[in-house]
Protein backbone atom coordinates (compact mmCIF):
# COMPACT_ATOMS: atom_id res chain seq x y z
CA UNK A 1 0.00 0.00 0.00
CA UNK A 2 1.49 3.63 -0.86
CA UNK A 3 1.76 5.71 1.64
CA UNK A 4 0.13 8.67 2.38
CA UNK A 5 1.60 11.98 3.42
CA UNK A 6 1.00 12.78 6.82
CA UNK A 7 -1.28 16.06 6.70
CA UNK A 8 -0.12 18.79 9.11
CA UNK A 9 -1.00 19.77 12.28
CA UNK A 10 -2.04 23.75 12.64
CA UNK A 11 -3.17 25.44 16.14
CA UNK A 12 -6.29 27.44 16.17
CA UNK A 13 -6.49 30.48 14.36
CA UNK A 14 -6.67 32.73 17.36
CA UNK A 15 -3.17 31.87 18.13
CA UNK A 16 -2.10 34.50 15.15
CA UNK A 17 -3.54 37.08 17.46
CA UNK A 18 -1.23 36.67 19.96
CA UNK A 19 2.64 35.99 21.03
CA UNK A 20 4.14 34.47 23.74
CA UNK A 21 3.73 36.93 26.87
CA UNK A 22 7.37 39.18 26.55
CA UNK A 23 8.22 37.82 30.48
CA UNK A 24 7.96 34.13 29.37
CA UNK A 25 10.41 34.84 26.41
CA UNK A 26 12.84 37.21 28.40
CA UNK A 27 12.80 34.81 31.43
CA UNK A 28 13.94 31.95 29.23
CA UNK A 29 16.87 33.85 27.93
CA UNK A 30 17.71 35.34 31.74
CA UNK A 31 17.76 31.71 32.81
CA UNK A 32 19.80 31.10 30.18
CA UNK A 33 22.53 33.91 31.04
CA UNK A 34 22.03 32.33 34.70
CA UNK A 35 22.88 29.09 33.47
CA UNK A 36 26.11 30.11 31.94
CA UNK A 37 27.14 31.77 35.03
CA UNK A 38 26.26 35.57 33.89
CA UNK A 39 24.41 36.24 37.60
CA UNK A 40 22.06 38.53 36.07
CA UNK A 41 19.68 40.39 38.50
CA UNK A 42 16.17 40.63 37.89
CA UNK A 43 14.44 43.97 38.09
CA UNK A 44 11.38 42.89 35.75
CA UNK A 45 8.63 40.95 37.63
CA UNK A 46 6.32 41.72 40.32
CA UNK A 47 6.89 38.83 42.43
CA UNK A 48 6.84 39.85 46.22
CA UNK A 49 10.03 37.98 47.63
CA UNK A 50 8.90 38.99 51.04
CA UNK A 51 6.56 35.97 53.27
CA UNK A 52 3.31 36.58 54.44
CA UNK A 53 2.25 36.97 57.62
CA UNK A 54 3.59 34.21 59.99
CA UNK A 55 0.13 33.58 61.22
CA UNK A 56 -0.88 32.93 57.39
CA UNK A 57 1.65 30.37 57.19
CA UNK A 58 0.78 28.83 60.27
CA UNK A 59 -3.24 28.58 59.40
CA UNK A 60 -2.03 26.76 56.03
CA UNK A 61 -0.22 24.59 57.87
CA UNK A 62 -2.45 23.45 60.49
CA UNK A 63 -5.15 22.62 58.10
CA UNK A 64 -3.23 21.03 55.53
CA UNK A 65 -2.63 18.14 58.27
CA UNK A 66 -6.63 18.22 58.46
CA UNK A 67 -7.25 14.75 56.70
CA UNK A 68 -11.09 15.77 56.54
CA UNK A 69 -9.55 19.25 54.01
CA UNK A 70 -8.60 17.73 50.56
CA UNK A 71 -11.65 17.21 48.55
CA UNK A 72 -13.34 19.81 46.12
CA UNK A 73 -14.10 22.81 47.40
CA UNK A 74 -17.85 25.14 46.48
CA UNK A 75 -16.88 26.95 43.41
CA UNK A 76 -17.86 29.83 45.09
CA UNK A 77 -14.90 29.96 47.34
CA UNK A 78 -15.29 28.74 51.53
CA UNK A 79 -17.87 31.05 53.76
CA UNK A 80 -15.23 31.96 55.76
CA UNK A 81 -12.95 33.40 53.03
CA UNK A 82 -15.69 35.47 51.43
CA UNK A 83 -16.97 36.56 54.77
CA UNK A 84 -13.19 37.78 55.43
CA UNK A 85 -12.76 39.70 52.24
CA UNK A 86 -16.23 41.51 52.58
CA UNK A 87 -15.07 42.23 56.05
CA UNK A 88 -11.42 43.48 54.29
CA UNK A 89 -13.44 45.51 52.34
CA UNK A 90 -15.09 47.44 55.12
CA UNK A 91 -12.13 47.92 56.94
CA UNK A 92 -9.87 48.99 54.41
CA UNK A 93 -12.63 50.77 51.58
CA UNK A 94 -15.31 51.44 53.78
CA UNK A 95 -17.29 49.21 50.80
CA UNK A 96 -20.08 47.11 52.00
CA UNK A 97 -20.26 43.86 50.39
CA UNK A 98 -22.66 40.71 50.62
CA UNK A 99 -20.13 37.77 50.97
CA UNK A 100 -22.60 35.72 50.28
CA UNK A 101 -23.74 37.00 46.32
CA UNK A 102 -21.57 40.00 45.88
CA UNK A 103 -17.73 38.60 46.15
CA UNK A 104 -16.37 35.44 44.00
CA UNK A 105 -13.25 34.03 45.33
CA UNK A 106 -10.42 33.65 42.07
CA UNK A 107 -7.40 31.92 41.14
CA UNK A 108 -5.55 34.67 40.85
CA UNK A 109 -6.34 38.26 39.02
CA UNK A 110 -5.48 37.19 35.97
CA UNK A 111 -8.16 33.95 35.80
CA UNK A 112 -10.91 36.78 36.20
CA UNK A 113 -10.03 38.62 33.25
CA UNK A 114 -10.43 35.35 31.14
CA UNK A 115 -14.16 35.05 33.40
CA UNK A 116 -15.12 38.01 33.13
CA UNK A 117 -14.98 38.46 29.43
CA UNK A 118 -16.36 35.47 28.71
CA UNK A 119 -19.29 36.42 31.15
CA UNK A 120 -19.78 39.85 29.22
CA UNK A 121 -18.28 40.10 25.47
CA UNK A 122 -19.10 38.18 22.66
CA UNK A 123 -16.80 37.45 19.70
CA UNK A 124 -16.79 41.04 17.52
CA UNK A 125 -17.70 43.04 20.70
CA UNK A 126 -15.26 45.93 21.55
CA UNK A 127 -13.33 46.21 24.66
CA UNK A 128 -11.47 49.42 25.61
CA UNK A 129 -8.08 48.97 27.28
CA UNK A 130 -5.66 51.15 28.53
CA UNK A 131 -2.48 52.23 27.14
CA UNK A 132 -0.21 51.79 28.67
CA UNK A 133 -1.37 48.85 30.22
CA UNK A 134 -1.40 44.86 31.77
CA UNK A 135 -0.72 43.37 28.64
CA UNK A 136 -3.11 40.47 29.35
CA UNK A 137 -5.85 42.66 28.94
CA UNK A 138 -5.28 42.91 24.97
CA UNK A 139 -4.16 39.30 24.49
CA UNK A 140 -7.01 37.58 26.32
CA UNK A 141 -9.41 40.00 24.70
CA UNK A 142 -7.98 39.20 21.37
CA UNK A 143 -7.55 35.40 21.98
CA UNK A 144 -11.12 35.26 22.98
CA UNK A 145 -12.56 37.10 19.60
CA UNK A 146 -13.24 40.58 21.19
CA UNK A 147 -12.10 44.11 19.05
CA UNK A 148 -9.68 46.02 21.11
CA UNK A 149 -9.67 49.43 21.53
CA UNK A 150 -6.93 51.38 23.04
CA UNK A 151 -7.90 55.04 24.76
CA UNK A 152 -4.72 56.58 25.67
CA UNK A 153 -3.00 57.44 29.51
CA UNK A 154 -0.31 60.27 28.82
CA UNK A 155 1.91 62.06 31.38
CA UNK A 156 0.49 65.31 30.98
CA UNK A 157 -2.90 63.93 32.37
CA UNK A 158 -1.30 62.18 34.93
CA UNK A 159 -1.85 59.07 33.72
CA UNK A 160 -5.67 59.30 33.63
CA UNK A 161 -8.27 58.74 30.92
CA UNK A 162 -8.94 61.52 29.02
CA UNK A 163 -12.89 61.71 28.91
CA UNK A 164 -12.88 64.29 26.32
CA UNK A 165 -11.23 62.14 24.33
CA UNK A 166 -13.14 59.40 25.37
CA UNK A 167 -16.47 60.99 24.39
CA UNK A 168 -15.06 61.66 20.74
CA UNK A 169 -14.57 57.63 20.65
CA UNK A 170 -16.57 55.65 18.40
CA UNK A 171 -18.26 53.65 21.54
CA UNK A 172 -20.50 51.31 19.13
CA UNK A 173 -20.42 47.54 20.27
CA UNK A 174 -17.72 48.67 23.85
CA UNK A 175 -19.18 45.91 26.85
CA UNK A 176 -16.11 46.13 28.81
CA UNK A 177 -13.91 49.32 30.11
CA UNK A 178 -10.47 47.70 31.80
CA UNK A 179 -8.79 50.28 34.05
CA UNK A 180 -6.42 49.70 36.83
CA UNK A 181 -5.15 52.11 39.78
CA UNK A 182 -3.26 52.61 40.95
CA UNK A 183 -1.71 52.28 37.94
CA UNK A 184 0.37 49.56 36.60
CA UNK A 185 2.93 50.29 34.74
CA UNK A 186 2.87 53.93 35.57
CA UNK A 187 2.45 53.83 39.42
CA UNK A 188 -0.48 56.67 39.12
CA UNK A 189 -2.69 56.71 41.85
CA UNK A 190 -6.88 56.92 41.93
CA UNK A 191 -8.53 59.85 43.29
CA UNK A 192 -12.06 59.87 44.28
CA UNK A 193 -13.17 62.35 41.61
CA UNK A 194 -11.52 59.89 38.93
CA UNK A 195 -13.70 56.96 39.99
CA UNK A 196 -16.78 59.42 40.13
CA UNK A 197 -16.15 60.29 36.30
CA UNK A 198 -15.54 56.29 35.86
CA UNK A 199 -18.90 55.21 37.24
CA UNK A 200 -20.70 58.44 35.40
CA UNK A 201 -19.47 57.26 31.98
CA UNK A 202 -20.02 53.63 32.44
CA UNK A 203 -23.85 54.67 33.19
CA UNK A 204 -24.51 56.66 30.12
CA UNK A 205 -22.85 54.58 27.90
CA UNK A 206 -23.52 51.50 28.94
CA UNK A 207 -20.34 49.71 29.90
CA UNK A 208 -18.86 48.22 32.05
CA UNK A 209 -15.42 49.12 34.46
CA UNK A 210 -13.61 46.52 35.32
CA UNK A 211 -11.25 48.37 37.77
CA UNK A 212 -8.43 46.56 38.59
CA UNK A 213 -7.39 46.66 42.22
CA UNK A 214 -4.28 44.86 43.34
CA UNK A 215 -1.95 47.48 44.43
CA UNK A 216 -4.05 49.55 46.46
CA UNK A 217 -1.40 48.55 49.96
CA UNK A 218 1.67 49.22 48.46
CA UNK A 219 3.76 52.75 49.52
CA UNK A 220 -0.18 54.15 49.60
CA UNK A 221 -0.82 55.53 52.70
CA UNK A 222 -5.22 55.41 51.71
CA UNK A 223 -6.33 53.00 49.31
CA UNK A 224 -9.67 53.33 47.96
CA UNK A 225 -12.34 51.19 45.96
CA UNK A 226 -14.00 52.27 42.90
CA UNK A 227 -16.86 50.35 44.68
CA UNK A 228 -17.97 53.25 47.29
CA UNK A 229 -18.54 55.11 44.64
CA UNK A 230 -22.72 55.38 45.19
CA UNK A 231 -24.10 53.14 42.44
CA UNK A 232 -20.97 51.49 41.30
CA UNK A 233 -21.90 48.46 41.72
CA UNK A 234 -24.59 48.38 39.19
CA UNK A 235 -21.90 49.01 36.51
CA UNK A 236 -18.59 48.27 38.01
CA UNK A 237 -16.40 44.99 38.88
CA UNK A 238 -13.60 45.29 40.74
CA UNK A 239 -10.73 42.80 41.13
CA UNK A 240 -8.48 42.39 44.27
CA UNK A 241 -5.28 39.72 44.56
CA UNK A 242 -3.91 38.85 47.95
CA UNK A 243 -0.62 38.22 45.35
CA UNK A 244 0.57 41.63 45.98
CA UNK A 245 -1.65 43.22 49.39
CA UNK A 246 0.41 39.78 51.16
CA UNK A 247 3.08 38.76 49.67
CA UNK A 248 1.10 35.71 48.39
CA UNK A 249 1.65 35.49 44.16
CA UNK A 250 2.64 31.88 43.92
CA UNK A 251 -0.85 30.99 46.10
CA UNK A 252 -2.59 32.19 43.41
CA UNK A 253 -5.94 33.91 45.55
CA UNK A 254 -8.35 36.94 44.19
CA UNK A 255 -11.47 37.92 44.20
CA UNK A 256 -13.72 40.15 42.22
CA UNK A 257 -16.72 41.73 43.76
CA UNK A 258 -19.45 43.77 42.40
CA UNK A 259 -23.45 43.21 42.00
CA UNK A 260 -25.28 40.14 42.03
CA UNK A 261 -26.16 39.42 39.06
CA UNK A 262 -22.54 40.31 37.86
CA UNK A 263 -21.29 37.68 40.09
CA UNK A 264 -23.59 35.24 38.60
CA UNK A 265 -22.40 35.62 35.46
CA UNK A 266 -19.03 35.35 35.88
CA UNK A 267 -19.61 32.07 38.14
CA UNK A 268 -21.08 30.62 35.22
CA UNK A 269 -18.45 30.90 33.37
CA UNK A 270 -16.11 29.71 36.05
CA UNK A 271 -17.71 26.46 37.15
CA UNK A 272 -17.56 25.52 33.91
CA UNK A 273 -13.96 25.95 33.58
CA UNK A 274 -11.77 25.31 36.70
CA UNK A 275 -12.95 23.80 40.68
CA UNK A 276 -12.60 25.27 44.23
CA UNK A 277 -9.11 25.98 45.82
CA UNK A 278 -7.63 23.75 48.42
CA UNK A 279 -9.51 24.88 51.60
CA UNK A 280 -6.04 25.12 53.77
CA UNK A 281 -5.26 27.86 51.69
CA UNK A 282 -8.64 29.70 51.87
CA UNK A 283 -8.37 29.69 55.48
CA UNK A 284 -4.69 31.03 55.42
CA UNK A 285 -5.92 33.30 53.29
CA UNK A 286 -8.49 34.44 55.68
CA UNK A 287 -5.83 34.97 58.17
CA UNK A 288 -3.91 37.11 56.07
CA UNK A 289 -7.21 39.52 55.47
CA UNK A 290 -7.23 40.06 59.23
CA UNK A 291 -3.67 41.60 58.96
CA UNK A 292 -3.34 44.98 61.24
CA UNK A 293 -2.20 47.98 60.02
CA UNK A 294 1.30 47.03 61.62
CA UNK A 295 1.95 44.54 59.24
CA UNK A 296 1.27 46.52 56.02
CA UNK A 297 3.62 49.05 57.52
CA UNK A 298 6.23 46.75 58.18
CA UNK A 299 5.75 45.51 54.48
CA UNK A 300 5.82 49.13 53.04
CA UNK A 301 8.87 49.64 55.64
CA UNK A 302 10.99 47.31 52.86
CA UNK A 303 9.48 49.12 49.86
CA UNK A 304 10.28 52.54 50.82
CA UNK A 305 14.32 51.53 51.28
CA UNK A 306 14.30 49.64 47.60
CA UNK A 307 12.12 52.27 45.93
CA UNK A 308 15.40 54.85 47.01
CA UNK A 309 17.76 52.36 45.68
CA UNK A 310 15.53 52.04 42.68
CA UNK A 311 15.57 55.74 42.58
CA UNK A 312 19.54 56.02 42.41
CA UNK A 313 19.43 53.28 39.69
CA UNK A 314 16.87 55.94 37.53
CA UNK A 315 19.14 58.96 38.05
CA UNK A 316 22.49 56.41 36.58
CA UNK A 317 20.62 55.94 33.62
CA UNK A 318 19.53 59.48 33.15
CA UNK A 319 16.07 58.69 33.83
CA UNK A 320 13.02 60.79 35.17
CA UNK A 321 9.87 60.01 36.98
CA UNK A 322 7.63 61.07 39.32
CA UNK A 323 8.19 61.08 43.12
CA UNK A 324 4.19 60.56 44.34
CA UNK A 325 4.00 56.94 42.58
CA UNK A 326 2.71 54.45 44.39
CA UNK A 327 2.54 50.53 43.70
CA UNK A 328 5.49 48.26 44.08
CA UNK A 329 7.24 49.67 40.34
CA UNK A 330 9.42 52.38 39.76
CA UNK A 331 8.33 54.41 36.04
CA UNK A 332 10.50 56.53 34.36
CA UNK A 333 11.14 58.42 30.95
CA UNK A 334 14.42 57.47 29.33
CA UNK A 335 16.69 60.66 28.25
CA UNK A 336 16.37 62.65 24.60
CA UNK A 337 19.97 61.39 24.27
CA UNK A 338 18.64 57.75 23.96
CA UNK A 339 17.46 56.37 21.07
CA UNK A 340 15.32 53.02 21.74
CA UNK A 341 14.01 52.33 24.97
CA UNK A 342 15.02 47.98 24.23
CA UNK A 343 18.51 49.54 22.99
CA UNK A 344 19.02 50.60 26.19
CA UNK A 345 17.60 47.44 28.37
CA UNK A 346 19.46 45.23 26.34
CA UNK A 347 22.53 47.24 27.00
CA UNK A 348 21.65 46.87 30.73
CA UNK A 349 20.89 43.28 30.58
CA UNK A 350 23.86 41.95 28.36
CA UNK A 351 26.76 44.70 29.72
CA UNK A 352 25.84 45.09 33.36
CA UNK A 353 23.74 41.98 33.60
CA UNK A 354 20.82 43.70 35.35
CA UNK A 355 17.09 42.86 33.54
CA UNK A 356 14.63 45.93 33.50
CA UNK A 357 11.75 45.81 31.88
CA UNK A 358 11.13 47.98 28.40
CA UNK A 359 7.81 49.98 28.72
CA UNK A 360 6.83 49.60 24.81
CA UNK A 361 5.49 46.03 25.94
CA UNK A 362 2.86 48.08 27.91
CA UNK A 363 1.54 49.68 24.88
CA UNK A 364 2.73 52.51 22.51
CA UNK A 365 2.65 55.23 24.92
CA UNK A 366 5.14 53.18 27.45
CA UNK A 367 7.94 53.34 24.68
CA UNK A 368 10.27 56.02 26.17
CA UNK A 369 9.98 54.82 30.02
CA UNK A 370 11.42 52.07 31.49
CA UNK A 371 10.05 50.13 34.55
CA UNK A 372 11.92 48.74 37.90
CA UNK A 373 10.49 46.56 40.49
CA UNK A 374 10.98 46.90 43.75
CA UNK A 375 10.98 42.73 44.57
CA UNK A 376 14.08 42.85 45.03
CA UNK A 377 16.35 42.71 48.43
CA UNK A 378 18.22 45.93 48.97
CA UNK A 379 21.52 44.14 48.34
CA UNK A 380 20.66 43.07 45.17
CA UNK A 381 19.07 46.60 44.12
CA UNK A 382 22.69 47.86 45.09
CA UNK A 383 24.69 45.70 43.21
CA UNK A 384 22.77 46.69 40.09
CA UNK A 385 22.96 50.09 40.52
CA UNK A 386 27.25 49.64 40.82
CA UNK A 387 26.58 47.63 38.01
CA UNK A 388 24.47 50.59 36.02
CA UNK A 389 27.13 53.02 36.97
CA UNK A 390 30.07 51.01 35.50
CA UNK A 391 28.41 51.41 32.20
CA UNK A 392 28.58 55.60 32.53
CA UNK A 393 25.21 55.60 30.39
CA UNK A 394 24.43 59.44 31.15
CA UNK A 395 27.77 59.96 29.03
Amino acid sequence: MQNQENKRIRPADRLESVSEYYFSRKLKEVARMNAEGLDVISLGIGSPDMPPSAETVDTLCREARNPGGHGYMPYVGIPELRQAFAAWYKRWYDVDLDPASEIQPLIGSKEGILHVTLAFVNPGDKVLVPNPGYPTYTSLSRILGAEVVYYNLRAENGWMPDFDELESMDLDGVKLMWTNYPNMPTGANATPELYEKLVAFAKRKGIVIVNDNPYSFILNDHPISILKVPGAKDCCIEFNSMSKSHNMPGWRIGMLASNADFVQWVLKVKSNIDSGMFRAMQLAAATALSCGEDWYESNNANYRSRRVLAGQIMDALGCTYDDKQVGMFLWGRIPESCADVEELTERVLHEARVFITPGFIFGSNGKRYIRISLCCKDEKLAQALQRIKSLNIKQ
